[in-house]
């Protein structure tokens, strides 16, 4: 993995605490995550990830890494780029986070709700398929097997 050191940025790019191991390269970060450099790139044109510039090169730290973690999951379970924006921004690393749980746990059960009602949906369509599936298949058979016996 390309890590570019700490200590070849300028001091003001970059936060406390913030050593050579932290910083990743965007290619490194797409393989990392799976996803495309344009989805990176997409996201920091958004607001939701904040890379550190070094000329043209895109370095991103831990905290980076752990919003991207948290976009991704917030998209795999259905969540628009403005809900996952939105519970972002209202992450206080001084405070306790209390308005930010609340707003996530609150989302969440009203997800898990509209993911529930699609399972249901999608098992209703497969059930009716698979008993469609086998109500042709045995007209089929019974078709071949009159034809076979004349």
């Amino acid at each position: 993995m390309n890590v570019m050191s700490a200590g070849e940025l300028p001091a003001s790019s970059i936060s406390e605490g913030t050593s050579s191991e932290d910083l990743t390269r965007i290619g490194d970060m797409s393989r990392l995550f799976g996803v495309t450099l344009r989805a990176l790139r997409f996201y920091e044109d958004k607001g939701l990830i904040n890379p550190v510039r070094h000329g043209t090169t895109r370095l991103y730290t831990r905290r980076d890494k752990a919003r991207l973690r948290l976009i991704l999951l917030g998209r795999k379970v259905g969540f628009s780029l403005r809900e996952v924006k939105q519970m972002l921004d209202l992450y206080d690393p001084q405070g306790s986070n209390a308005r930010q749980l609340k707003l996530v746990l609150e989302k969440s059960e009203r997800q898990l709700g509209r993911l529930e009602r699609q399972r249901k949906g999608l098992d209703e369509a497969m059930n009716d398929l698979g008993e469609l599936i086998g109500d042709r298949r045995g007209r089929l058979e019974g078709r071949q097997r009159a034809a076979a016996g004349r």
